[in-house]
């Protein structure tokens, strides 16, 4: 029984509430929320080899970024402090705050620890940080709250791109700019270390940004799409929703709309509509 191939979708709800662990809006944190149907609640499957056992990484299938403990510490109830979760990057090799293994309850349901030795779960209701999901230790008993159900998302092509023109929005209310680094990958997702770039991007629309990337390169917009990878190790992520509501800097790896690893890429990834 495994509930986490390598490369799969899938959703975590909490057992205590039905709630799904969800990548928030501002890109950093992660909470608990109801919509089944949202691409904030898929995360995508990352299998690494380390100290001699096999760890599960969970990125974001809206934002790219690995589920993470933070180092932040905040009342989990009156009795005690634990550690937030958050969405983090995955930028060495060494790196642990994004390490997971599942210990099964039964065929539904897991348990999810961290390589820190402590556990996933969310908080006691009818208090200040009901929504927030924490990383505790597990010298307590948390009942269901520390049990998730993990639900499987079949993967589903990406609609054809259009050849058409495509009409790109104007964004008048962004006053914020971030900074864009990008890379342009060949057609087997291959891209040049030394070969990134820079450019200031003010506002949220992926349209926009995916218009100004191509701008920049001087191609047609239908031809290329965006990833999203969070640190140097991180997976590249099909970005297809807006810009996290932060103004933080974002990797983008453009590729070749149509191109074998743009395929493949369509073929795993989420369709837009999860439901």
């Amino acid at each position: 029984m495994d509930f986490f191939p390598d490369r799969a979708f899938v959703r975590l709800r909490n057992r205590a509430y039905g709630t799904y662990l969800y990548a928030d809006d501002d890109g950093a944190g992660v909470i608990l929320k109801p919509q089944r149907g949202s691409l904030q609640t898929a995360w995508q499957v990352h299998r690494v080899w380390r100290h001699d056992r096999i760890y599960i990484l969970l990125h974001s299938a809206a934002y790219g970024r690995y589920l993470a403990v933070s180092r932040v510490t905040t009342w989990v109830d009156t009795r005690h402090h634990a550690n937030l979760t958050v969405q983090g990057v995955y930028e060495t090799p060494e790196q642990d705050d994004v390490l997971w293994e599942a210990a099964y309850v039964d065929n539904v349901h897991v348990v999810m620890l961290q390589a820190s030795h402590r556990l996933l779960r969310a908080s006691t209701q009818n208090t200040t940080f009901f929504r927030y999901v924490f990383v505790d230790h597990p010298g307590h008993y948390y009942g269901t709250m520390m049990h998730w159900t993990v639900e499987a998302i079949p993967a589903r092509p990406l609609p054809c791109p259009s050849a058409f023109p495509i009409p790109v929005p104007t964004d008048q209310s962004a006053t914020s700019a971030r900074m864009i680094f990008y890379r342009r990958a060949d057609d087997y997702g291959n891209v040049n270390p030394l070969s990134r770039s820079r450019c200031k991007f003010f506002g949220y629309s992926l349209l926009r940004l995916r218009a100004h990337l191509a701008m920049l390169l001087k191609e047609p917009i239908h031809r290329i799409t965006l990833c999203v990878r969070a640190g140097s190790q991180g997976r590249p992520t099909p970005l297809v929703i807006d810009l996290p509501s932060n103004h933080q800097n974002i990797e983008i790896i453009v590729l070749t709309t149509l191109s074998p690893v743009d395929q493949t890429m369509a073929i795993i990834t989420v369709a837009l509509i999860l439901i």
